[in-house]
């Protein structure tokens, strides 16, 4: 998988995935993932809790074989979304997210692999969603079901970004960027 920094290198947190207090500041980690023909790939934006960048990277197209896709059978995208994509995007970045937003409801398994509260824009909530109320998205917010339990993360982490940034807004610069860099063919090989 390929990456590219686009931006300002942050100053990793002190504890690189923990979940930190709402005391902390808040580091918002924005994962977008597209699918082409030419595969699946994902831009990361690592934001301040003004919405303003600190870093970007960018993966180059997966494009899973057709034993990878009877191996892995239903657990294919969430394995290509959370787990191959934006987990290895995120662990790239020196900013660790306190939270992240994603557009995929198959990232959110990230939960389960990094520590940190994950929500999905755009996702109704369904028996495996959980609507989460907010004022800081013009979209609908969602988490895993099976991770009721971060309903008060989520709140705290949420409170910590500035009311002025709405979590909908960071992925139309990410796709735009994403295509960008791919028109310039810009990558370097991450993992």
């Amino acid at each position: 998988m390929n990456d590219t920094n686009h931006a300002v290198t942050a100053k990793p947190a002190p504890s690189p995935l923990a979940l930190a207090g709402p005391t902390s500041p808040a580091v918002v980690g924005f994962l977008s993932i597209v699918t082409d023909a030419s595969g699946v790939f994902g831009g990361y934006l690592v934001t301040n809790a003004w919405g303003r960048p600190l870093e970007f990277r960018l993966s180059t197209a997966v494009q899973p074989n057709r034993v990878q896709q009877i191996l892995y059978g239903p657990t294919l995208t969430e394995y290509l979304h959370a787990e191959l994509i934006g987990k290895t995007l995120i662990e790239k970045t020196s900013a660790q997210p306190t939270i992240v937003v994603t557009d995929s409801p198959a990232a959110l398994g990230l939960r389960a692999r990094l520590g940190v509260p994950v929500v999905c824009v755009n996702a109704a909530p369904s028996d495996d969603l959980l609507p989460l109320p907010t004022g800081r998205c013009t979209a609908t917010l969602s988490y895993a079901a099976k991770f009721a339990d971060d309903r008060a993360a989520l709140d705290d982490r949420l409170e910590a970004i500035d009311p002025a940034v709405d979590l909908a807004e960071p992925f139309g610069r990410i796709r735009e960027a994403m295509a960008e860099a791919r028109k310039m063919g810009v990558t370097n090989r991450a993992a």
